[in-house]
């Protein structure tokens, strides 16, 4: 585990400190960790206008897991919303937030276990705050071997999984239940990116938010974007009923959408579908020893 942010320029380091302070004083942690593409270095500001016009703006995530000793107690209230919301307001920090809570517990397992989403973050990992309470564990290095059968185990269960729900919703988008149906097809689009998280980093937030999962599966792969394009008005409604679809489709006797908005999204969800097969085959066969296939 790293210790220094000297690669990073002086208003990240700033921000991450600020950043530290608000999560410390919002929640016990017993580790901040920041992973990822800030503490590799190769973290990505960019801003360009295209042919046609419009502006495009990307900016990498500070990556941040945070490790507590009661999981419960933060979960599910809405302390990362928080946390984000005041590094923004109080704080000033332009750069955008992605947490993961663990407990202390699950951390230990995954590492001890050779899960390789945290052992990476163990080797490549910079320590912001440590309690001392709990010493960091002791990582297993699971061999190529060992790796491309959890992925290739991964694939066909969720990769199954998604074509599952996605065969749901066209049951459902004939029978013309269109509530239930875009509830099926959240549950294939998010099932997707599970299948892509778990083939390459043997890992998956515990989040519905499509928007999330997108953004993470981005930094994977460049074949995603554009998946649920954003650029009209029009095209951000499309995706916002596709996201509220997980909880609204079946809780909200308000939710509506039209059979010609099921449409375009079932397209765009089985071009997400082709693109997973394709990129997380090509993975599988990637992984080599001494340039032979495992």
């Amino acid at each position: 585990m790293k210790r220094s942010l000297a690669h990073l320029p002086r208003e990240k380091k700033d921000e991450l400190k600020a950043v530290v302070e608000i999560i410390r004083e919002l929640i016990d942690a017993e580790f901040i960790i920041l992973f990822g593409s800030y503490a590799r270095g190769d973290w990505v500001e960019d801003r360009y206008t295209a042919e046609d016009g419009i502006t495009y703006e990307y900016k990498s995530d500070y990556d941040l897991l945070v490790v507590v000793q009661d999981l419960p107690k933060y979960q599910y209230k809405g302390y990362r919303n928080r946390i984000k919301y005041r590094a923004r307001k109080s704080a000033g920090c332009t750069t955008p937030l992605s947490i993961i809570l663990h407990s202390v517990e699950e951390f230990k397992k995954a590492v001890g276990n050779g899960e390789y989403f945290f052992v990476d973050i163990k080797k490549e990992g910079i320590m912001l705050y440590r309690s001392g309470r709990f010493r960091l564990p002791v990582a297993r290095q699971l061999s190529l071997k060992e790796r491309k059968n959890k992925a290739q185990a991964h694939f066909r269960n969720w990769f199954e999984s998604a074509e599952s729900f996605f065969d749901n919703f066209e049951y459902k988008f004939k029978k013309n239940d269109y509530k239930i149906a875009a509830f099926e097809l959240h549950q294939a689009a998010e099932r997707f990116y599970h299948t892509v998280l778990l083939v390459f980093t043997d890992y998956k937030p515990r989040t519905h938010d499509l928007a999330e999962l997108g953004k993470r599966v981005d930094q994977l792969s460049g074949g995603f974007k554009g998946i649920f394009p954003q650029n009209t008005a029009e095209e951000k409604h499309l995706f916002e009923l596709l996201k509220r679809a997980y909880t609204e489709a079946r809780y909200n006797m308000g939710y509506r959408i039209a059979r010609k908005e099921l449409e375009y999204l079932a397209e765009r969800v089985t071009l997400l579908r082709n693109i997973t097969e394709a990129v997380c085959l090509e993975k599988i066969r990637g992984f080599t020893v001494d340039g032979g296939s495992v």
